[in-house]
């Protein structure tokens, strides 16, 4: 995935330069939607794909999103842009590839997600071994054991539910996929800006 995160990269910083020659020109409500479609929408297209990789990686990204929230706010580059990011909802990359991979499973689970990805994902109750279980009585989804840590554990079979068990019952027992992703993104946004 070094590749896909460095092509994404490079493709985004070039349009933030082209951007900026115009940011003076339109109005700031204008250059802000400019931005997030032409530079962000291509740090979130299939960026669920790199959940699991390297610190390092997501840290790229969201250095192109320091880079978009600073051009939309008109700061230098030595300036400060928590407060920037935080005005302006922008949670960081590593939280934002949990936010895409979460209402994938929240799909998945209520039948809103294609077949093959809803067959990878097995509720505690539906095996019979674990219905006894005081875990039986929760909506937690079963943690595959992956051979490889690299791959396996980065698959969608495994990486769904372990993200799905780590979240609160408040947030997991929503019915609405439209409650499920305010509180999910409320409670994103929490780790993000502390």
């Amino acid at each position: 995935m070094r590749i896909q995160v460095q092509r994404t990269v490079a493709s985004c910083f070039p349009m933030l330069r082209q951007l900026r020659s115009i940011r003076l020109s339109v109005a700031a409500s204008v250059y802000q939607s400019l931005v997030v479609a032409l530079v962000l929408s291509r740090l979130h297209c299939g960026n669920i794909t790199l959940i699991g990789i390297p610190a390092y990686q997501p840290s790229r990204l969201q250095s192109v999103m320091n880079a978009a929230a600073r051009s939309i706010a008109g700061l230098r580059r030595s300036d400060h842009i928590t407060d920037t990011l935080a005005s302006l909802h922008r949670s960081r990359s590593s939280e934002r590839i949990q936010y895409k991979l979460a209402t994938t499973v929240f799909r998945s689970l209520h039948g809103l997600a294609p077949p093959y990805l809803s067959d990878d994902l097995h509720r505690l109750v539906d095996i019979p071994s674990r219905r006894r279980l005081w875990s039986a009585s929760s909506l937690q989804l079963d943690e595959p054991r992956t051979h490889r840590r690299t791959v396996g554990d980065r698959a969608f079979a495994a990486a769904g539910p372990t993200l799905w068990n780590s979240l609160s019952h408040d947030i997991t027992d929503c019915v609405s996929l439209s409650s499920f992703c305010r509180k999910l993104k409320t409670f994103l946004f929490s780790i993000s800006f502390p």
